[in-house]
């Protein structure tokens, strides 16, 4: 999968492509029919399917102070989109001029004229342009005068929800990270860097690594959880190894802390991983944060927390 920051990447012999656009945070199993979708279209023309998104969230453009809690960083999102057969990951450069940019030259001057577009895949309720004024019938239109098809697919929900972003961080917000696993077909990830912190869990006899994440991070909610925990160079592909880990998020409470930290004891590891990238899937939510009367109150629970960990996600893989 070629990736292009900006449409100046665009090879001098560039044809005809099937496009998806949106910001596709999380690429849940809604965004991942949408874009399967487009990639099916592609085969069928003959040509290569195209994944644009932006960068950064138009919302902290349009309204700064308002980015949204993000589901998946922009690496893990071209990961994500390389699995589902996509020939091209496009990240455009989100400006206020973008912005300000009325739908139909969004279309003309983006799409047709640059990426000369055969077919664009969109989801139903897919708005764009200034003032969020385009919409799939406006497409249509367009199409019919520029030479290229929509497809405006319809959501995928269940009885009960409408799978979007918004309601996979709702869920990891309130820490019902299964709910979020079955929206987006996987467990919510966490990356991070790892920093040194107290050593507190150490003299309890349960090292931890402490997680830096990135600022717009979606954490889930105070509480322990039981997380698959993997670490790799940037460079990497893939982890080296995941091994089970009991995670803490929140301020314990135990020891008066106050800043709210993530904190993983990976299970079966000898490593302090300082200054190493890794990973936390959140595979089930153990219990809420809550204050001990005794450190070995607390040591008792954190042992029960292990244990559980290991039942439910086995010895990583």
């Amino acid at each position: 999968m070629q990736r292009w920051r900006g449409l100046e990447s665009l090879p001098g012999n560039w044809g005809r492509c099937v496009v998806t656009i949106g910001i596709f945070d999380g690429v849940h199993r809604g965004h991942q029919r949408l874009i399967g979708t487009a990639v099916e279209q592609a085969r069928k023309q003959g040509i290569p399917s195209v994944v644009m998104t932006f960068d950064p969230h138009p919302a902290e453009v349009v309204r700064p102070g308002s980015h949204p809690a993000q589901l998946t960083s922009l690496r893990r999102r071209a990961e994500l989109v390389q699995e589902l057969g996509v020939d091209v990951f496009c990240v455009i450069p989100f400006t206020q001029e973008l912005a300000r940019m009325p739908a139909d030259e969004f279309v003309h001057g983006l799409l047709v004229d640059q990426l000369h577009v055969a077919t664009v895949v969109v989801g139903e309720n897919f708005t764009f342009g200034h003032r969020a004024a385009g919409d799939v019938a406006l497409l249509n239109r367009l199409g019919r005068r520029f030479g290229f098809t929509t497809e405006g697919t319809e959501l995928l929900s269940t009885e009960r929800v409408t799978f979007s972003s918004t309601y996979v961080r709702s869920c990891v917000a309130a820490g019902d990270v299964g709910e979020a696993a079955a929206a987006l077909g996987r467990p919510h990830r966490l990356e991070g860097v790892v920093i040194r912190g107290e050593g507190r869990g150490r003299d309890l006899g349960f090292p931890t690594a402490n997680l830096s994440t990135a600022p717009h991070a979606a954490v889930p909610a105070d509480g322990v959880y039981a997380c698959l925990f993997g670490h790799r160079k940037r460079t990497e592909p893939h982890p080296a190894r995941v091994r089970p880990a009991a995670v803490s998020v929140g301020t314990n409470p135990t020891f008066s802390g106050s800043e709210r930290r993530v904190e993983a004891f990976v299970l079966d590891a000898d490593e302090d991983f300082y200054g190493e990238h890794v990973e936390l899937d959140f595979v089930e939510r153990l219990r809420d944060m809550e204050r001990y009367d005794s450190v070995d109150a607390l040591v008792e629970q954190m042992e029960r927390d292990v244990v559980r960990t290991r039942e439910l996600v086995g010895d990583g893989r």
